[in-house]
């Protein structure tokens, strides 16, 4: 919302600075976004008159001038290039040392073709003011000098743009404003009244009104033999500050008002009207042109008004093209109506329209003032345009608007924290135009100005459908008077200035703040900071993918299809990263990056629900190492992946088993499960299947794994002492394993851990083999176990004893025997 200083003093009287005025707004909660002087960049410049004009010795195209500008340049010489400086000429004059907006630079004093020069005659154009550039601007003959030109001129009106909250539709007007900073102790408010306009003939256009839920009332006048055409300069020059562009006096003066009093109008070319007759009703389709020549159609949900030709306006958002004033309008119809807010915020939003109309109708207007803004028009309609008006015409009746809300003055202290005396919380209230019905030692109770229609306005509650009636309504009428009791005691407030209420901390929850990320989220968190780690990149990708990319790695169910995708290629939520991984290793691929690994964390669908998966993809080669050639990816780097991860998570990677039933997408004989216990399954990692590959342009195997992580379970919360760090030498052992192929690797790496846990360490497998060395039906496990000495260092017997123990362990368990044994 923006206005001028002098637009508020019309309002306003009051002596206070524009610093001040500001100063107040935003202690009463009208935030100031901006100020605009143009005064200011002006102070320099004043006015002049040439007092001889000659030419200049060398130069044919200047001038030399002798300029009287006032005190202290009564006689200046300035060399001038304009064709029209001459003798007596008052002109505006810039001293050295100003800067000239239009030319952004600064005036010095200097010599121009050997002529002494002291500084510059202006253009409006070089003063940022137009776009004449012929010559330096001729001033009014008898225009005193030394004046300074934006006192001169009318430009030391400042602009003052506020932020108005929703809710604050009366902020919307100047008046609205000047109210607020007279209840706020800055001046006092002018007294405003409409004078009536008495009419002299009947209307030739009448109100229908098919559709009274989006406007309850509306009502017009005719005014005829006027004469449309640019409005007076005083009016331009306020529109223009705020943006706004001239049009016509009729035009001009509806906007005025919506600015002036917050009450949008609009004017009809009667002329141009079919039928006489114009009726408030729901759209049909119909198409129209409105004013900022846009077609628009209307739908039932929107409310038009239509004449016998067809639909003329979106009701209380744009009128239309066809009966828009123009410099050729004799007779208006002056429309001035109550709209439904949310009906207008609806039609707006669904057809793309904003205007001022909209903005001001959507945040409420001042519901008693349909009458007397239609008189102030008229009144300046005739003043501005001359004619003769008709009787007022109406369709609907005045709302309901009169409503009570009461505040207790223990409330204040209690909930805004500040004590007020009750006599000052009334003398607040009432500067604002609230009126007191009653009021006793412990609360009062006001009538609500007709403009704050955010105060005691029946809400819509959200209540159970099973709850009683009489229930409902007393619930509804207790929350209508909290909601109102809590919007005065912050009225009261306000007008002492939002800064002197003392801030207050909220009570803690807790002596122990809690946690500010979930147990989810810091899974997550920890998921993606280990997969970086481990050289991966991260991507973020849609949770949706084609619905054939979807089928090769899961169900794809009909409930998670998309019924109105982004994409014809994105229409089924995803049943794993791993659908979007594969694309983008697939483009790399065709794009000479074959040897890549990339990781993405995110939700999985299933008809079960969404889960949270951590995915990667190796493909090509395995990063290369000093002495070391780049070797293929293999499954046995994505099951690292997946246990580092599973390791950082907590879970407990000494008990974890590995199955061979992984999905349909992965390799059957180059893949595994990862579970914990027999039924909870943490992940499948290994090589995606060929047939998935095929025709992708993979020549190479690519590897994968997908880790659950709403699987994984917390780890157990455990005081934990600090490390006991042993002084003694580790001791490796190697053993080499001959048992059947289908004993499980894990089963052998347990039954070694499990034989003396006080000193083994660590278990892990080295080497697998099957060969003629070994018997048929079986393969060599070569396994490492870790000593790890505490008190002392083994001693030979002990290693041996130990040793013997992981043979006898392993044996029991899986029948296996040392090789090289007879």
């Amino acid at each position: 919302m923006k206005f001028t200083l002098s637009w508020l003093r019309d309002h306003l009287n009051t002596d206070a600075t524009v610093d001040e005025i500001c100063a107040k707004l935003n202690t009463i909660g009208l935030e100031v976004e901006g100020i605009e002087d143009p005064g200011a960049r002006l102070a320099p410049f004043r006015t002049a008159r040439i007092v001889e004009a000659v030419q200049h010795p060398n130069a044919d195209r200047l001038r030399v001038c002798r300029v009287d500008a006032g005190p202290g340049f009564e006689e200046v010489q300035v060399v001038c290039g304009a064709p029209n400086a001459r003798t007596g000429l008052p002109v505006i004059f810039a001293p050295p040392g100003s800067w000239i907006p239009g030319l952004d630079i600064v005036i010095k004093a200097g010599s121009i073709r050997g002529e002494a020069s002291g500084g510059m005659l202006c253009s409006l154009r070089e003063l940022g003011l137009g776009a004449d550039h012929e010559g330096i601007a001729e001033l009014p003959e008898g225009t005193a000098t030394g004046q300074s030109y934006a006192d001169f001129a009318g430009l030391n009106d400042p602009v003052v743009e506020i932020a108005v909250t929703p809710n604050r539709g009366d902020a919307l007007a100047v008046r609205g404003i000047a109210r607020d900073l007279a209840a706020a102790g800055l001046g006092h408010l002018r007294p405003w009244l409409a004078e009536t306009v008495e009419g002299t003939f009947e209307s030739p256009i009448v109100w229908a009104n098919d559709f009274p839920e989006a406007c309850p009332w509306v009502l017009g006048r005719t005014i005829r033999g006027v004469r449309n055409g640019p409005s007076p300069d005083w009016l331009q020059k306020r529109l223009r500050a705020i943006g706004l562009r001239p049009i016509s006096a009729l035009v001009d003066i509806t906007n005025f008002f919506a600015f002036d009093l917050g009450r949008p109008l609009h004017v009809f070319d009667a002329d141009r009207v079919t039928g006489g007759r114009l009726t408030l009703c729901r759209g049909a389709g119909e198409r129209f042109r409105a004013l900022d020549g846009r077609d628009v159609v209307v739908s039932p949900e929107d409310c038009v008004i239509a004449d016998a030709a067809g639909v003329q306006s979106l009701a209380g958002i744009m009128g239309g093209e066809a009966t828009g004033a123009t410099d050729g309008t004799t007779s208006v119809f002056v429309e001035c109506a109550l709209f439904d807010p949310v009906r207008i915020a609806l039609s707006g939003r669904r057809l793309g329209l904003h205007s001022d109309a909209r903005h001001r109708f959507e945040r409420g207007v001042d519901q008693a003032l349909p009458v007397a803004a239609l008189e102030a028009a008229t009144r300046m309609i005739i003043e501005l345009c001359g004619g003769e008006a008709s009787e007022v015409v109406s369709a609907g009746e005045a709302p309901a608007w009169q409503r009570e809300a009461h505040l207790r003055f223990a409330r204040i202290a209690g909930l805004g924290g500040l004590n007020v005396p009750a006599d000052d919380a009334v003398a607040s209230l009432e500067a604002l135009g609230f009126e007191v019905r009653a009021r006793d030692e412990a609360r009062v109770v006001v009538d609500v100005p007709p403009w704050r229609n955010d105060i005691a306005m029946k809400m819509v509650l959200d209540q159970a459908p099973d709850l009683p009636a009489e229930r409902a309504r007393m619930a509804a009428e207790g929350a209508l008077a909290v909601d109102s009791e809590c919007d005065l005691i912050e009225e009261v407030l306000r007008l002492r200035g939002l800064d002197s209420i003392p801030p207050v901390s909220l009570p803690p929850l807790s002596a122990v703040p809690r946690p500010a990320l979930t147990p989810r989220q810091t899974r997550t968190a920890t998921a993606r900071r280990v997969l970086a780690a481990r050289g991966l990149m991260e991507t973020v990708a849609y949770s949706f993918a084609g619905q054939e990319a979807c089928a090769r790695f899961g169900a794809v169910p009909e409930s998670l299809r998309l019924l109105n995708p982004i994409a014809a290629d994105l229409d089924q939520m995803r049943p794993t990263p791993l659908v979007n991984l594969l694309a983008a290793v697939e483009r790399n691929a065709a794009r000479g990056y074959p040897d890549l690994g990339l990781f993405e964390v995110g939700p999985g669908f299933s008809d079960a629900g969404q889960s949270q998966i951590a995915a990667a993809l190796r493909g090509g080669h395995a990063p290369r190492f000093p002495g070391r050639a780049a070797e293929p990816v293999d499954l046995w780097d994505v099951k690292a992946d997946a246990m580092a991860v599973l390791a950082a998570l907590g879970a407990p990677v000494e008990g974890i088993s590995v199955t061979a039933d992984a999905p349909g997408h992965y390799h059957p004989g180059r893949s595994g499960v990862l579970r914990q216990g027999p039924k909870i399954v943490l992940g499948v990692f290994g090589q995606l299947h060929p047939a998935l590959l095929a025709g992708r342009g993979l020549d190479r195997p690519v590897v994968g794994f997908e880790l659950f992580l709403d699987a994984v379970p917390e780890p157990k919360r455990r005081r934990r002492a600090a490390p006991e760090l042993s002084p003694f030498q580790p001791v490796h052992r190697d053993f080499a394993f001959v048992v059947g192929r289908d004993v499980a690797a894990e089963t052998v790496l347990r039954a070694a851990r499990g034989a003396e846990r006080t000193l083994i360490s660590g278990v892990r497998l080295f080497d697998v083999y099957e060969g003629d060395k070994v018997p048929e039906g079986s393969r060599s496990l070569g396994v490492e176990v870790t000593l790890q000495p505490l008190t002392a260092s083994l001693t030979d017997a002990e290693i041996d004893a130990v040793s013997a123990a992981v043979v006898a362990a392993v044996q029991k368990a899986c029948g296996a025997s040392l090789r090289g044994d007879g």
